[in-house]
């Protein structure tokens, strides 16, 4: 027979591999993955006048619309080209370990300053499955600003949308167009958050309702899943602040006002997520609470009906001694009496009714529990 109380098996968590240089292998060299998609260059040039978006065939096209307009957003698409990873190191001045974490994609997201430009990292979460991120590598330069990702699909629409429609991101520099897609970064946790919320609203109603070993496995997926979470996050309030404490002069003094914000953002992300994670323990030790309590009922009754049984079967067991009772001079004169039977049956019911309104009248069947004369709810008043 199955046992029903059995903790169920925990789902296994998913391992991701790790493509990274071999060890030993010199600093700043470029491993690509040979799963990784071949890149896609998209441009948006732009000043407050105009603006040019489109598809470029090659990094060096793109390169030289830097200088032509004020801000210049490369955005890079695929890490499967090697050529075009060296091309964009050697073009753009990057520095070589910069570009060693930008192909090796389980970085944890960080702000490094270097001579002539910022380098960030910031993971994106996959809306379907937190658990899954991708890598946002993002450099920031006098002039221009150079993303690269794993692959198509990003949260960036919006950014896209202004530039379009223009206004004040287009009257600012390449450090506010970096604070804008790292601020948009940032806010794609929310509504992936959110959701978190109303799953661990519906797991509540099911640790308080029938224990099921599938709520305690989706309640442990949950934790699982926030913990998965808490390591690509956390580290991103440090990287908005290290933008904050910039000294390389890349970062002008009106842009730091909206990094302030952005760094707002990034803890209330953080709080929402240790609060969800809070409530992911609290619903497990519920649940648990709850399996508990319900054994416990359980045991009750079974002790409660053992309690009356007990009593009838000395009875039954009394009456069902053999004594002669012409032989015994001690001898039991109900064995000899036509309704000695039924007399039996009565004081077995007897005893067993009787145990019922004794347990009912302690609570220990649901029933309204005894209180002392003086309590607030027996009826009579305090007051003098």
């Amino acid at each position: 027979m199955r046992n029903k109380w059995k903790l169920p098996q925990l789902p296994r968590r998913r391992k991701k591999v790790r493509r990274a240089s071999a060890p030993g292998t010199a600093p700043g060299t470029i491993t690509i993955d040979p799963e990784a998609q071949q890149p896609r260059i998209i441009v948006h040039a732009y000043s407050n006048e105009r603006i040019e978006n489109h598809e470029m065939p090659d990094l060096d096209a793109a390169h030289a619309l830097v200088g032509q307009y004020p801000v210049v957003w490369i955005n890079i698409d695929g890490l499967g080209d090697e050529v075009l990873l060296h091309r964009a190191r050697d073009l753009f001045g990057l520095h070589p370990l910069a570009m060693e974490d930008v192909v090796n994609t389980f970085q944890r997201s960080k702000m490094e300053p270097y001579r002539n430009h910022i380098f960030l990292v910031v993971h994106l979460l996959e809306p379907t499955d937190p658990t899954s991120s991708e890598q946002v590598s993002l450099f920031l330069g006098p002039g221009y600003v150079l993303t690269f990702q794993e692959k198509p699909g990003d949260c960036f629409e919006t950014v896209r949308q202004r530039l379009r429609r223009g206004g004040r991101i287009r009257t600012m520099g390449a450090d506010y167009l970096a604070y804008a897609l790292l601020d948009a970064l940032v806010d794609h946790y929310f509504p992936i958050l959110e959701r978190f919320e109303d799953r661990l609203d519906a797991l509540e109603d099911k640790a308080f309702g029938a224990q099921r070993p599938e709520t305690l496995r989706q309640i442990q997926r949950v934790k699982q899943e926030l913990l998965a979470i808490r390591r690509q996050v956390w580290p991103v309030r440090e990287a908005v602040s290290g933008l904050l404490r910039d000294e390389t002069g890349l970062i002008a003094d009106e842009t730091r006002i909206f990094l302030r914000d952005c760094e707002d953002h990034a803890v209330r992300v953080i709080d929402l997520l240790e609060h969800h994670r809070e409530r992911g323990s609290q619903l497990m030790d519920l649940y648990l609470s709850s399996v508990s309590n319900q054994m416990n009922e359980i045991m009750k009754t079974l002790t409660i009906m053992a309690t009356i049984f007990i009593p009838l079967s000395f009875i039954a067991g009394l009456y069902g001694m053999n004594f002669d009772p012409k032989a015994s001079p001690w001898n039991m004169p109900e064995l000899a009496w036509t309704w000695g039977y039924p007399f039996a049956l009565g004081v077995m019911a007897t005893v067993a009714a009787g145990l019922l309104v004794f347990f009912r009248r302690k609570g220990w069947l649901g029933g309204r529990r005894s209180r002392p004369a003086d309590s607030p709810d027996s009826g009579e008043s305090l007051d003098p």
